[in-house]
């Protein structure tokens, strides 16, 4: 894992050493502080270039263009909501997604690395985290060319673990609101007000490739803003879940990724 993993800066193999275990503290104390943490050239960059020349030919030829436009919530009705109500406003996100089942290399190790599951459990407080059994949805690539953006969602998960691979020469910038939601309360008019670029607490964050990155998104809005140049963003996305076997519905992979596994 040496040679994928920075482990002198960011020693996952050694848990329960004082080095690791203060890693585990400060992406928690960052988490509880900024919703999210993190860890600037995890990636090691020999594994990142050599990842991103080995993706190049695959977008290139087997990418699934994801071009749709949604609400803010993927569904297309709120129960309580007219139809007309500025919370669900349409929006557009392209981007060029290669699946599980395409991915392998140092990615798909470090996705099946149960040390680093363990360590995103521990900066979570959970007891622990799994893997998901979904051939397509486990852990994806994700490219955005000039124009083309992730627009603004709410993950399913709890929380949203990606690591970029590669920054865009301009655009491209990480936005988010945070807690913009709860449990209790959808804050619909909040979600309207930021849709309507009116919320004052929208925060944007550009990070260097090589970056981890992990936040709450479950009621964390967040989007990706249209590239910018020649140069693609590219990221990959690594979904764990509390239990084991997790998948997404046919619907779901289908809506995502064109094809059911």
């Amino acid at each position: 894992m040496q040679s994928i993993i920075d482990l002198d800066r960011y020693p996952l193999d050694r848990p329960g050493t004082p080095e690791w275990q203060a890693l585990v503290d400060r992406a928690k104390a960052d988490l509880a502080r900024d919703g999210m943490f993190n860890l600037p050239g995890f990636l090691a960059e020999v594994a990142r270039a050599a990842t991103v020349a080995e993706l190049a030919p695959k977008f290139a030829t087997e990418a699934f263009t994801h071009k749709r436009r949604h609400n803010i919530y993927f569904r297309k009705t709120v129960e309580g909501l007219p139809a007309d109500h500025p919370a669900l406003r349409e929006v557009e996100t392209v981007n060029h997604t290669l699946c599980a089942d395409q991915v392998g290399g140092a990615l798909a190790e470090l996705y099946q690395w149960p040390a680093f599951a363990a360590f995103l459990a521990a900066t979570m407080d959970k007891p622990a985290l799994y893997p998901m059994a979904d051939p397509l949805a486990s852990h994806n690539v994700m490219s955005y060319g000039a124009g083309e953006g992730l627009n603004w969602h709410f993950d399913r998960s709890e929380f949203t673990v990606t690591l970029l691979l590669q920054a865009p020469d301009a655009g491209g910038s990480f936005e988010y609101r945070s807690d913009l939601r709860s449990e209790d309360d959808p804050n619909y008019d909040g979600v309207a007000r930021l849709l309507n670029g009116a919320d004052p607490e929208l925060r944007r964050l550009d990070l260097e490739a090589g970056t981890l990155n992990v936040f709450r998104g479950k009621n964390t809005a967040h989007r990706v803003t249209p590239v910018e140049g020649g140069r693609n963003r590219i990221v990959a996305v690594l979904t764990y879940y509390e239990r084991p076997g997790a998948r997404f519905t046919s619907e779901e992979q289908m809506g995502f990724y064109g094809r059911v596994a």
